[in-house]
């Protein structure tokens, strides 16, 4: 039962780690505050794909309610209309459907993060705006002497760096969670550990 206390309350941790996703994600496209940069795209392409701001925030503030009413809801309409011992087989179900679904949507936006901080910022150098630390497959990140490279905008490796890793942490957690809420109610549906009994009808 404590096990399941506390999964409940990791579930609902998954509302905040969105909305900070969120956030960080808007926080990419202005580096040190300056909006002219998103005006003007000219920012590193991995900002784009809306992996904060869709997939590891809206969808997963849409799991996490989902997965919290599921886990409030008694009885699966089969066992409602017997009297009758019956498994909670069908929300279980479900409720793991829509945790793998949280899996593929965290995934998602880490992967897109680690190729962010991996591939490195879009900036302008003395050759022009590029990717400088392409060639170096995340090299770079080891060599901050490296970073003088980038000219414009100001500190936008920190900037990418610092960002992106926030995001790594944060969507690994909601993997975290929703790989363990999928290991959990694919437990409870197919062992039948949660079982409830119908109210016999009073003579």
């Amino acid at each position: 039962m404590w096990l399941k206390n506390c999964l409940d309350y990791a579930v609902l941790a998954i509302i905040p780690l969105a909305v900070w996703n969120i956030v960080v994600n808007i926080l990419l496209y202005f580096p040190n505050g300056d909006t002219t940069y998103a005006a003007s795209n000219q920012l590193t392409n991995y900002v784009w794909y809306f992996q904060g701001i869709c997939f590891g925030g809206l969808m997963m503030v849409i799991i996490a309610t989902i997965l919290l009413l599921v886990d409030f809801y008694k009885c699966s309409s089969p066992c409602c209309s017997r009297n009758e011992k019956c498994p909670v087989y069908y929300p279980k179900l479900g409720s793991m459907a829509f945790a793998v679904l949280g899996i593929l949507f965290s995934a998602y936006t880490l992967i897109i993060s680690s190729l962010g901080i991996a591939h490195g910022p879009y900036c302008r150098t003395a050759n022009g705006w590029q990717y400088p630390f392409t060639s170096t497959a995340g090299g770079y990140l080891s060599n901050s002497s490296t970073w003088s490279q980038c000219l414009e905008p100001s500190y936008v490796v920190e900037w990418n760096l610092i960002l992106f890793s926030i995001q790594i942490a944060l969507s690994a957690l909601q993997v975290i969670i929703c790989f363990s809420k999928t290991i959990f109610d694919l437990r409870d549906a197919f062992c039948w550990t949660h079982r409830i009994l119908a109210q016999p009808e009073k003579i």
